[in-house]
């Protein structure tokens, strides 16, 4: 099994997962351990890995004409992607309305969304942390990546004995960081065998659960993997075809083992190690590039989040029966736009950010609850687009400053 490529060795990894997970879910914290291990070895080098990133891909582009252009094209590209996937998601469950007529016979309480959860305004302020190492410490990846930011943007304007020593010190410590990571990546099959079995095996072992997931939640979920399916067939695609004038299909295939990773692990975070790889030895984008876009895509990029969080709140206002006009759609847009760029990169957090929006338009905090029984696999496949878009992002922006790439 050695032998085979990656990609293969993680899809036998899920397909035995899956196995194990419904025929012996008592038993499955015997490899459980191999996903916990593999989870926390890679959040290990997030923060070092992002920080050290930004600060040399920043550093190392020099000027402030090439940083501010680079810049303005990232965030204008993740906030237009951002928009057609919350449409997209809009229009769909305007048309086929799976909440109206919801007759849901279970509801969980979540009481611990309301002291996880800030104003619009506390995630704008969040992004200047007042006390960085607070911020490393806690993984504030807004905050990390401001800072970062800012730190290699004034390294190149101090004296060049001592902005070519810092350069040499970051690049340095981004090599040794992708190093560690090429190196945990060997492990990922385990680590997904023992996630995917987890998962599995805590749906499986309880019937009732599974039942009523099936029926009273199907068609929500065919909305968002309706929504989910268009953007990343076709939205996605087009910009690759069009813009960055690139083969999506070759591009697909390039980005094979991050899409699995983050299909696998629920968090865009965790596989953006991976996505660097991909994007920069099976693309063909350079460091320069992909060192700026991709961290600063894993925390605000978040297309599939943004699609979700607005299905669901309109969902929400259906099941309970609240007609929500154009101006509150909107209201829902916008607010499911910000609040997907305040989502951390981890399994989950989409529906913690969830909250936000249903305060925007005044729906029922609780009403949370009623989705929770199908988040797991929408939380799969919406990370799953935040990183494809991550990588598509780079595609066309690293076209655009005239790079020539692999596909």
């Amino acid at each position: 099994m050695l032998k085979l490529k990656l990609h293969w060795q993680i899809l036998i990894a899920f397909l035995i997962a899956i196995i194990l997970g419904i025929s012996i879910p008592e038993h499955s914290g015997y490899v459980r351990w191999l996903g916990d291990l593999f989870l926390r070895a890679l959040k290990m080098i997030i923060v070092p890995l992002v920080f050290s990133s930004i600060v040399s891909g920043v550093a190392n582009l020099g000027g402030t004409g090439s940083l501010g252009r680079l810049g303005i094209k990232t965030i204008s590209y993740y906030i237009t992607t951002s928009v057609f996937a919350i449409l997209t998601g809009l229009l769909l469950v305007d048309i086929i309305k799976p909440g109206v007529g919801a007759n849901l016979g279970f509801r969980m309480d979540v009481p611990e969304l309301t002291s996880s959860t800030g104003s619009l305004g506390d995630i704008i302020m969040r992004m200047i942390p007042t006390n960085i190492f607070d911020a490393l410490a806690s993984a504030d990846m807004l905050a990390i990546i401001f800072f970062a930011i800012m730190i290699g943007f004034f390294i190149p304007r101090v004296q060049s004995e001592y902005s070519d020593f810092m350069i040499k010190i970051f690049n340095a410590i981004f090599e040794v960081m992708m190093k560690l990571t090429s190196f945990i990546i060997k492990f990922a099959p385990l680590g997904i065998l023992g996630i995917v079995t987890g998962v599995v095996a805590d749906q499986a072992a309880d019937k009732t659960k599974l039942i009523s997931m099936m029926q009273h939640l199907g068609i929500y979920m065919i909305t968002v993997l309706g929504g989910l399916s268009i953007h990343f067939f076709i939205t996605l695609p087009l910009l690759v075809k069009f813009i960055g004038k690139v083969n999506p299909v070759n591009h697909f295939k390039a980005m094979s083992l991050p899409i699995i990773t983050a299909f696998s692990t629920s968090s865009s975070s965790a596989t953006l190690p991976l996505t660097i790889d991909a994007v920069e030895n099976n693309v063909g984008v350079s460091n320069k590039i992909s060192s700026f876009v991709l961290p600063l895509g894993a925390t605000i990029n978040m297309d599939g989040t943004a699609l979700y969080e607005c299905v669901a709140a309109m969902f929400i206002a259906q099941a309970y029966g609240i007609e929500l006009g154009f101006v509150q759609q909107l209201i829902v847009v916008v607010t499911a736009l910000l609040a997907s760029i305040g989502a951390a990169g981890i399994p989950m957090a989409g529906l913690v950010m969830m909250s936000v929006v249903l305060t925007a338009v005044g729906l029922p905090l609780e009403g949370v609850g009623l989705i929770l029984a199908v988040d797991r696999i929408l939380d799969m496949c919406r990370t799953t687009v935040n990183v494809f878009s991550d990588s598509c992002g780079t595609v066309v922006i690293a076209k655009s400053e005239g790079e020539t790439l692999k596909v």
